[in-house]
C-alpha cells in the first residue's frame, strides 16, 4: 500500500490530458496490487489465496511497464518505484511458492 500511494503522488504530476488514458491506467493498477492480496488472504485455501497473489503479480508487471512509459512520455523520474514493484514481485512470487509447497 505505500508504494501505491508513491504511485499516486507520482501521477498527481502527469498533464491533465493524461486523466483518462495512462493516469487512470496506471492507479488501477497500482490498486489493483495491494486489493488481490488483501482479498486473496481472506480466502480459505492456500491455492485460491494463491491464484490472487498470481492476479496481484500480473498486476505490477502491468504497473511495472506504465511507470517505464511514463518515464519516456513525460520526463519523470520512475527508476525508483519500478525498483520496489521489482522487488514486491520477488517477494509475491516467493510467498506464493512457499504457500503452495507446504
Amino acid at each position: 500500500m505505500e508504494i501505491a500511494t508513491e504511485v499516486y503522488k507520482l501521477i498527481s504530476e502527469f498533464p491533465a490530458d493524461e486523466r483518462y488514458g495512462l493516469k487512470s491506467q496506471i492507479a488501477r493498477c497500482s490498486v489493483s496490487v495491494p486489493s488481490n492480496i488483501a482479498e486473496g488472504s481472506g480466502l480459505t485455501t492456500d491455492k485460491k489465496f494463491a491464484h490472487f497473489l498470481d492476479i496481484a503479480l500480473a498486476s505490477s508487471f502491468e504497473l511495472e511497464t506504465q511507470l517505464i512509459l511514463a518515464q519516456k512520455l513525460f520526463q519523470l523520474e520512475t527508476t525508483e518505484l519500478v525498483e520496489k514493484y521489482q522487488n514486491l514481485q520477488r517477494m509475491i512470487n516467493g510467498f506464493k511458492l512457499k504457500l503452495l509447497n507446504k
